[in-house]
């Protein structure tokens, strides 16, 4: 999956509908510049394409505040709504996916049912134990430890690593969603503001397109 079309996508969403500058400072504001591919270009193209592919609805609404052609507005379709939830799910469901697709997949968490957010992690802890139990049944020496193997060893350390901390995290994440924490899908308001009452958007006077 690609986390800037989730990223995208859930931005958009959580307006109703939005503009590229707008969807740029959202996910600025949260540092996907630094831990995705959500740079400017790649936001913009993603509007474009998806709006091509059916996924969002673009509307040119007003003319821009630093001229040239309208401003566009997007907002998703039906099968852009379908399209969000899926790679939501998939973010969150998989153990093998990239830091910036996880990532994606729980800043958009509060989307989804409680219920359903905690039977994806619990799923995702299971992929991961078994993922870890295949690495050490497979690809550590038989008999002996992962030094054996020189600093080939440390690759095999390093996933099994990787899946204990994974794994920890995710059970961190199940029992604060278990013990109420957060506003989930169908718990009632929630405010869609990315940024907290009272901080400025460090981007909200950087010029830009549309």
């Amino acid at each position: 999956m690609s986390a800037i079309r989730l990223l995208v996508l859930g931005a958009v969403r959580q307006h109703g509908r939005a503009h590229g500058y707008q969807v740029r400072n959202d996910l600025e504001f949260w540092g996907a510049h630094e831990w995705s591919n959500a740079k400017p270009g790649s936001i913009y193209h993603a509007l474009k394409q998806m709006a091509k592919q059916g996924l969002m609805r673009a509307h040119d609404v007003a003319p821009s505040t630093v001229g040239g052609p309208p401003r566009t507005e997007y907002e998703l379709t039906e099968a852009g709504e379908e399209e969000y939830f899926r790679l939501l799910r998939e973010a969150l469901l998989r153990h093998d996916q990239k830091i910036d697709e996880l990532t994606a997949g729980v800043g958009f968490i509060v989307d989804l049912p409680r219920d359903e957010a905690i039977a994806l992690l619990k799923r995702r802890v299971a992929a991961l134990e078994e993922w870890r139990a295949e690495v050490t049944r497979h690809w550590t020496p038989p008999d002996g430890t992962p030094e054996e193997w020189g600093h080939i060893g440390e690759i095999m350390k390093f996933w099994v690593h990787s899946a204990d901390s994974g794994a920890e995290w995710t059970r961190g994440l199940i029992e604060r969603l278990e013990g109420g924490a957060y506003v989930m899908a169908g718990e009632g308001e929630r405010s869609v503001e990315v940024l907290p009452e009272g901080v400025t958007n460090p981007y909200a006077e950087a010029p830009g397109a549309d």
